[in-house]
């Protein structure tokens, strides 16, 4: 595995760069040799076959005067024998060297390009962005699109600028690092995709490299995958900015994505709290943010860090290691969640920090029991599917609430019960048709059949009463102490939802994620 390079004010001297010829094989009926390039701690491979050495040469005799007998001559008779071929590739390997060796500062252009510079290495990378910026940069920016980037270019421009050398070393003003800076200035959409894995025919492990996104200025949506979120510098300066931010396959924590300067202080309060106790660090709020997608990452706990998003609307924590649900009290725009595929295992107290949540996704947990979701009397949509609820009485427990439009139980124990459907609906009692159960909507047979049930059970609760006296007695003084408060009917104090969900603007398939 490739290790990064010095990532801060202290660095090493720029390492010397190799080219080996490492051995050759044979393509249809010509050799292809095998060019292994070191450049410190990374190494890549190239495969070219001679006349692909023979045009680099003619060029840089034209364009470098180079000695036109450098490179080893052509052979037409017996061209692919193993001993012409062993030869051959120790002269290349000479001729490689000399050339390295003849430009030890700035690499030219057309042997960068057939050294593979412009995809492994710092300056060539550099360079190839600053001529893309400097050809499109301004057409990018006028359409608004998202500008895609790997972490192995933000890498090499990171390092570049820690080098201190001039902007435009290579003498081409197309090349000059100014053209990314001013890109990325006035940059709005940015996706960071990492690679598993090495990186190409290299041994980079591009989610592994530290790289900084301070030099960015103006993002309102950043899209991060598989990065490591402890290497990754500079996103919090974008908090006047940044509305929406997703950060998929990268993290540990939601501290080091929204707070990673924490780890800095032994105690830390979000900026404009009430200060109580001992603080050593007053943490500016992500004032922005309304979108945060923290799915598919290796999240164990919603930790203090959410009180720095406070107009945090749509919150996506899916695919994660979740046990309990704690801390969202504190995210009072709160109005989408997705908790799917966590490991829930209880609701309990769950609308004591949901308040005002629209939709929940909680499928694929380890859920038994709804006793928790009684009180969330602003739900609309709610996704149980892939869980563990066996009892149809645990669907009393979202029966009464007033705004509930869409169910899910899917592939739950209960979901094999003979006609699963009705029973689940006549649960709703008298709002049985304007819910919809697992994306179908409740037919006129349902719902008659759903009538029936509700005579049924009322007719056994009558012959209940009517056996047991003593209980009927009991009841009637009840109902007469307090009203009778209808199912479907809402608490005075809570404002009737709106009639859509309003969906936040998504690039490259969705912020969210999947749901």
């Amino acid at each position: 595995m490739a290790t990064s390079r010095t990532f801060g004010p202290e660095r090493e001297a720029e390492p010397a760069k190799e080219a080996r010829v490492v051995g050759s094989e044979l393509v249809d009926t010509y050799t292809v040799y095998i060019i292994q390039v070191t450049d410190g701690s990374h190494e890549w491979t190239v495969k070219h076959r001679y006349s692909d050495f023979h045009d680099l040469h003619e060029k840089l005799v034209a364009e470098r005067k180079i000695d036109k007998n450098l490179l080893p001559p052509k052979k037409i008779i017996g061209k692919n024998s193993r001993s012409l071929v062993e030869k051959r590739e120790k002269d290349l390997e000479v001729y490689l060297q000399k050339l390295l060796a003849a430009f030890p500062g700035v690499t030219p252009r057309v042997l960068g390009h057939f050294l593979h510079f412009h995809f492994y290495e710092i300056n060539g990378i550099t360079a190839a962005l600053a001529e893309e910026l400097f050809e499109k940069g301004e057409q990018l920016l006028g359409a608004g699109e998202v500008f895609a980037i790997g972490p192995l270019q933000l890498y090499a421009v990171t390092e570049q600028l820690q080098q201190g050398k001039p902007t435009c070393a290579s003498g081409d003003a197309k090349t000059d690092l100014g053209h990314i800076l001013d890109f990325t200035c006035r940059l709005k959409y940015l996706k960071v995709s990492g690679t598993e894995g090495p990186f190409g025919t290299s041994n980079i492990q591009e989610q592994l490299l530290p790289f900084d996104l301070s030099i960015f200025k103006s993002l309102h949506q950043v899209e991060i995958s598989h990065c490591d979120a402890q290497h990754i510098r500079g996103l919090v300066a974008s908090k006047p900015t940044l509305a929406t931010l997703s950060v998929r396959f990268s993290a540990t924590s939601m501290k080091e994505v929204l707070v990673p300067e924490a780890s800095e202080f032994d105690e830390w309060e979000p900026e404009g709290t009430a200060l109580e106790g001992p603080v050593t660090a007053v943490i500016p709020t992500w004032q922005a943010l309304t979108t945060l997608d923290l799915s598919h990452n290796s999240i164990s706990e919603i930790d203090e860090s959410v009180k720095l998003i406070p107009k945090i609307e749509f919150l996506d924590l899916s695919h994660n290691g979740l046990l309990v649900v704690d801390n969202l009290q504190h995210l009072y725009n709160l109005v989408h969640l997705d908790l799917s595929y966590n490991k829930l295992s209880s609701l309990e107290g769950l609308h004591t920090k949901l308040g005002n949540i629209k939709t929940l996704n909680l499928a694929g947990n380890l859920l038994e029991s709804l006793s928790g979701l009684h009180k969330l009397y602003s739900l609309v949509n709610l996704d149980l599917r892939d869980n563990r609820i066996e009892q149809m009485e645990e669907v009393r427990s979202i029966g009464s609430l007033p705004c509930l439009e869409h169910v899910s139980l899917l592939n739950n124990p209960l979901s094999i019960i003979p006609d699963y459907r009705t029973k689940v609906l006549a649960q709703f009692g008298e709002r049985a048709s304007e819910v919809c159960l697992d994306d179908t909507v409740t037919t006129e047979k349902e719902l008659d059949t759903v009538e029936v049930l509700k005579a049924i059970q009322k007719a056994k609760e009558v012959k209940s009463k009517l056996s047991n006296p003593e209980k009927r007695g009991g009841e009637d003084s009840r109902l007469s102490a307090a009203p009778c408060i209808r199912p479907s009917s809402s608490p005075p104090t809570v404002a009737p939802a709106s009639a859509s969900l309003p969906q936040p603007i998504l690039s490259n398939q969705g912020i969210l994620g999947d749901e």
